[in-house]
């Protein structure tokens, strides 16, 4: 791994970590806006929590990191979904968006492409 993947992996876990724990209200609103169930919410909360933090072991493990990777990418895209079906402004689409590059960026890396 580059180490340019491994700050990706360190910002991508960083940024889940800090949304998910620290902007917890802000979730509550945008998947009530999205019309999603709080069952939903907290599975796509732990989800990414576990994901980012197996994108943190896979530092040390590098075979941990492919699949963690490609479906934290698959969560933002699915992110990049619901902000254009409530027609949310580019503003709310760039968090997502740019954990979706990270994403896709540290799964390319760890099949050494880069």
């Amino acid at each position: 791994m580059t180490n340019y993947a491994i700050i990706a992996q360190i910002i991508v876990a960083m940024s889940i970590g800090y949304v998910w724990i620290f902007r917890f209200d802000n979730i509550v609103k945008e998947f009530k806006q999205y019309g999603l169930s709080d069952l939903t919410r907290s599975l796509v909360g732990a989800t990414k929590i576990v994901l980012s933090t197996l994108l943190v072991a896979g530092i040390w493990y590098p075979a941990l990191i492919l699949i963690p990777a490609l479906l934290m990418a698959f969560l933002m895209v699915s992110a990049q979904f619901f902000h254009f079906k409530v027609r949310n402004s580019w503003q709310k689409h760039v968090p997502s968006l740019l954990l979706l590059i990270l994403s896709l960026f540290i799964a390319y890396a760890s099949l050494k492409l880069v």
